[in-house]
């Protein structure tokens, strides 16, 4: 086995990083404060790199299956002769795979940055952010044990509200971190109760033992029963909740979209490899005990993440602003790799859904970010998020309309890119699987080459616009993180994941079933000459079809009143009949009773006062009425 002892630098250098720009960052000049921040990443970057390479080329490989190492564990808090929550770093197949997923988009967003956040107030503070954001992602992927992880998870949910608020002098920014932070909180709090019931039912909070097949989880028999579930079932649901606030999942997605009024670089980072996908890791580090005690939490696993995939794909298809569009995207694209992870099996070949899911994750951060950087790239150019503001900005911005043409036909899944190899693979687990999932996951198919080719025709085709400035191709240091997230996108395809990422650790062989990539293709080709009839050049049947399915398009474009749904439910029945009342009784009654107290406490002291004067005649009048008061008593007594 290798030793991975420096893997505990890539935590360290985050946190200090964060500390000096916290600190010091009002003394260091701007531009080096985005240097320092940008060179702690790239040497994150490269011991990442180091601890894939070392662990993928055999220093993880044992008797031909992947290891669980951990070079640095120390117990931090005894709760119980058995429960202690320790703090140190696991690797295997899924955390290194997270290391280089995490540190490459976050340095391609260090690199961006520099150029699209130039000249911003609060330069050296967006650079500190971004360092604690990466301190704690890559926390929580190292996390040997599921409370280190929910200690970390907890400060994802700080930093990223930091990062959407950074403009906090802009109304629409506060609250939209003020709702990401709320809705994954509510969630976040089922992710806590889940981890006390299984640690209740198991004794333990650490991974390895939590998944080991012989381990205290996977040999019990679940607990009691409960609503006909058992005790293990409800701890693992309950944690998916948390998972699935992170991840934007219906129905806790609506504070993704909103999301976007950060920095769009802060949209890349969140969107694309880090914060939203902690859901699906989640769930891919407990697989195991998910598999063999609550298969019935897989089967709403997959549910949830097919409905949240063909809702968003759904509402992405009406949306004007291009960075809405790309964050409906992300919530399909998420679901997608968790239905992938709902319809798996476990191990060897039955493992394809968890191999493909995880996959899909790692080919999604390259082109994900890139879709976002690359509208970044627009938005600086023409200075408006909305499509009805752009046309035929290919003429101007040629690196950028290449890039993020090569990001479009990647997430419509067309060979040879990245896109179309992880989605053959989730589509063919379904069908061996649940044929209705595998229909919905079809459909969005369709519906994801269609809305995403719907963005391409409308930034660089469509109409010919006359722009009071006239726009010009990014700098160098924002066009070249394009580039090589758009290698990516094209090569990380050709990687042989089945070999690398799987359900029990042991590499397998995997391969394309024509028979069902072949229709995929021919689904997104036809979404893509949806879109090429429809948005290439300007024309009226948009509005045509828009007018003739009226209802429908008004339900999509406003996405399904979800807001308004949950702002009726808060203000109307939470805040007005449990809300006020509760403060009403509390107000009249509950302080009533103590004012209440109060007021007889001082109305019998002003009337005893007198008692204690200080006047001897006074005190005599009291004895003498108190005597005779007692003598009349045991008179009348006897």
């Amino acid at each position: 086995m290798a030793d991975f002892g420096y893997t505990l630098w890539i935590l360290i250098l985050p946190l200090v990083t964060f500390v000096i720009l916290g600190l010091f960052g009002m003394k260091i000049k701007g531009r080096m404060a985005g240097l320092t921040g940008t060179a702690s990443l790239a040497v994150i970057t490269a011991l990442s790199y180091t601890a894939a390479i070392s662990y993928f080329t055999g220093g993880g490989l044992a008797d031909g299956v992947y290891q669980k190492i951990i070079p640095f564990n120390s117990v931090w808090l005894n709760l119980t002769d058995h429960l202690h929550i320790d703090m140190g770093i696991l690797i295997d197949p899924i955390s290194v795979m997270m290391l280089v997923v995490i540190s490459t988009v976050s340095l391609m967003v260090h690199i961006y940055s520099l150029g699209y956040m130039k000249g911003e107030k609060g330069f050296e503070r967006y650079y500190a952010f971004l360092s604690l954001f990466s301190f704690a992602m890559l926390g929580l992927v190292l996390a040997t044990n599921i409370f280190q992880m929910y200690i970390f998870w907890e400060l994802v949910g700080v930093s990223s509200y930091l990062l959407i608020g950074f403009y906090y002098d802009r109304p629409s920014a506060v609250a939209a971190s003020k709702k990401a932070f709320i809705v994954t909180r509510f969630a976040d709090m089922g992710f806590l109760v889940g981890i006390l019931l299984l640690s209740f039912t198991t004794k333990t909070f650490d991974f390895v033992s939590l998944t080991a097949l012989d381990g205290p989880a996977i040999t019990s028999t679940g607990g009691a029963l409960f609503l006909g579930m058992s005790l293990m079932t409800w701890s693992m649901l309950l944690i998916f909740i948390g998972g699935a606030g992170k991840s934007a999942m219906f129905p806790l997605h609506i504070w993704l979209p909103d999301a976007m009024e950060g920095p769009t670089p802060v949209s890349a980072l969140i969107h694309a490899a880090t914060m939203v996908v902690a859901g699906v890791y989640l769930v891919a580090r407990l697989f195991p005990v998910y598999y063999f005690t609550a298969p019935e939490a897989l089967h709403i696993i997959a549910w949830v993440g097919a409905l949240s995939s063909l809702l968003a794909a759904i509402i992405a298809t009406t949306q004007t602003d291009i960075k809405r569009v790309l964050a409906y995207s992300t919530i399909s694209q998420i679901g997608y790799m968790i239905f992938s992870l709902g319809v798996s099996g476990y191990g060897d070949h039955d493992g394809l859904g968890f191999m493909a899911s995880n996959w899909h994750l790692f080919n999604h951060a390259m082109f994900k970010a890139l879709l976002f950087l690359g509208a970044g790239s627009v938005i600086h150019a023409v200075h408006s998020n909305y499509m009805t503001d752009m046309g035929s900005l290919r003429k101007y911005l040629p690196v950028t309309h290449i890039t993020f043409l090569i990001a479009c036909l990647t997430i419509a899944g067309l060979p040879p890119l990245s896109g179309f190899f992880s989605k053959d693979e989730i589509l063919t687990a379904a069908f061996h699987h649940d044929k209705i999932l595998f229909a919905i996951e079809y459909a969005v198919a369709g519906l994801t080459a269609f809305y995403m080719f719907r963005l391409y025709f409308s930034i660089f085709h469509g109409v010919d616009r006359h722009y009071h400035h006239t726009p010009h191709e990014s700098p160098a240091v924002m066009t070249v993180p394009l580039i090589i997230l758009a290698f990516g996108s094209v090569f990380a395809g050709f990687l042989p994941f089945s070999k690398l990422v799987t359900s029990d650790g042991v590499p397998f062989e995997s391969h394309i079933e024509w028979s069902i990539a072949i229709p995929s293709i021919l689904i997104g080709l036809a979404g893509i000459t949806v879109a090429w009839v429809m948005y290439r050049k300007e024309n009226a049947l948009p509005d045509k079809i828009a007018s003739t399915f009226r209802l429908s398009y008004r339900w999509a474009y406003n996405k399904f009143y979800f807001d308004e749904m949950y702002i009726f439910v808060t203000k109307k029945i939470i805040f007005k009949h449990i809300s006020h009342p509760v403060a009403w009784f509390d107000r009249h009654i509950v302080d009533g009773t103590m004012d209440g107290i109060a007021w007889v406490t001082q109305s019998v002291s002003s009337m005893i006062k007198g008692f204690q004067s200080g006047q001897l005649q006074k005190y005599g009048y009291v004895f003498v009425t108190g005597a005779v008061a007692l003598a009349l008593l045991f008179i009348y007594i006897l």
